[in-house]
């Protein structure tokens, strides 16, 4: 039921048909459904370009910082220019307008 499902995902995707035919047999080589094959594959993929995702750091010193870190984006946010002198509303009035 799985490689049905993953197949289904795949004809939403549109993938080519290269790409589907290897997620096949990527799966089939593996023991495991189309989708936990691409999964598995992306996450390999991500850890080797330092993309993987890792849980939220909540040691001590990390959570200590956030607010220091925060308040760091806010002044460089704060010390951008204005690049349009008009208020937020005349901006969405604006907007809404088209």
């Amino acid at each position: 039921m799985h490689d049905f499902v993953a197949l289904a995902l795949l004809s939403l995707i549109r993938l080519p048909e290269d790409i589907e035919a290897l997620a096949r047999r990527l799966a089939e080589a593996q023991g495991l459904s189309i989708r936990e094959a691409i999964r598995r594959a992306l996450e390999e993929r991500a850890r080797a370009v330092d993309l993987a995702a890792s849980p939220r750091d909540q040691s001590r010193e990390t959570v200590a910082a956030r607010p220091a870190r925060i308040e760091s984006i806010v002044k460089e946010i704060t010390a951008m220019p204005v690049l349009d002198p008009r208020s937020p509303i005349q901006i969405m009035d604006d907007l809404n307008a088209l």
